[in-house]
């Protein structure tokens, strides 16, 4: 018989956190990476050939941190847009990395083509401390709706909410790493008062389709891309990947706007979530980084040509 898990070492066992316990786990937050750094440096690059576009300001006393989304340079009304969202989780550093380095590098193959809006990191907080919450325990992928408890999510909303109805497609950029098993999944269920069932992380990368509009061709066409460049999650012995039936190779689906995810945050036909695996004895940092530019520029250009 396995082990059961012991038990989160805050809170009480079946009973969900309050106010004290949340303090208890803010307190051990540590800053790990400097967003200031590794981000607004590289966004302060791009500044001659791109707007760079604020769009709030987190709050989380002392910190606070500007947002900036970048936008075309070329901006016409008259073209599709494609939105490109990184660092929801904070934690999921390919998410950050691999946005920015599609702006670096491929962004103007786009010029004239299509109108870029960028958000390379969405929850800079949560980058810091390499954590997938906010600083008041919540989970911005899980808050985009109205009246969102989560700062983030709001900011991002207001920012899109103008191009809800012109987005062409969306793409959002996550990883599933081993620390979802060893920290994350643990503490939501202790936050939330419920036993914890441990899961087993996908070796690989996969896609999260939207089960109200899920497009397989231009799932497909994304992990096609990103094959080149690293393997492909296989379904586990029950046919799924976290727990969700594989609808394709790599392939699983969400109701984006009923969880309040991130890449339903638009009326877009063509959206997805990529998840990277970077604890991967097969895959280096740059490899996932890699793997989120090839998916970027497929879902885009499968986009344009349809």
């Amino acid at each position: 018989m396995a082990t059961p898990p012991a038990p989160y070492p805050i809170g009480t066992p079946g009973q969900p956190w309050g106010a004290g316990e949340v303090a208890l786990w803010l307190s051990r937050q540590i800053r790990q990476r400097s967003y200031e750094t590794d981000v607004l440096s590289a966004i302060e690059r791009l500044r001659a050939q791109y707007d760079v576009v604020p769009y709030g300001r987190l709050d989380y006393s002392p910190d606070s941190y500007p947002l900036f989304a970048i936008r075309s340079l070329d901006w016409r009304d008259e073209l599709p847009c494609a939105l490109v969202t990184g660092g929801v989780h904070g934690y999921e550093t390919s998410g950050v990395h691999g946005a920015l380095q599609f702006v670096e590098r491929h962004a103007a193959d786009y010029a004239g083509r299509i109108n870029l809006l960028v958000a390379p990191c969405v929850s800079p907080w949560a980058y810091e401390r390499i954590h997938r919450w906010n600083a008041r325990t919540i989970d911005p992928n899980r808050s985009f709706r109205d009246n969102s408890p989560a700062q983030e999510s709001a900011a991002l909303m207001r920012l899109v909410a103008p191009l809800r109805d012109r987005v062409l497609v969306h793409i959002d950029l996550h990883e599933t790493t081993d620390s979802d098993e060893s920290e994350f999944r643990p503490a939501l269920a202790a936050r939330d008062g419920v036993a914890y069932v441990p899961d087993e992380i996908p070796d690989g990368f996969y896609v999260v389709g939207d089960s109200e509009n899920p497009q397989p061709e231009f799932q497909q066409a994304v992990i096609a891309a990103v094959a080149q460049v690293t393997h492909i999650a296989p379904a586990d012995r029950n046919g799924e990947i976290i727990g969700s039936p594989v609808m394709a190779p790599g392939v699983i689906r969400y109701a984006f706007k009923r969880l309040g995810l991130c890449a339903g945050i638009t009326n877009a036909p063509y959206t997805t979530t990529t998840e990277v695996y970077p604890d991967s004895p097969r895959a280096s940092a740059e490899q996932c980084n890699a793997a989120q530019v090839a998916a970027v520029r497929a879902a885009i250009d499968f986009a344009l040509a349809r």
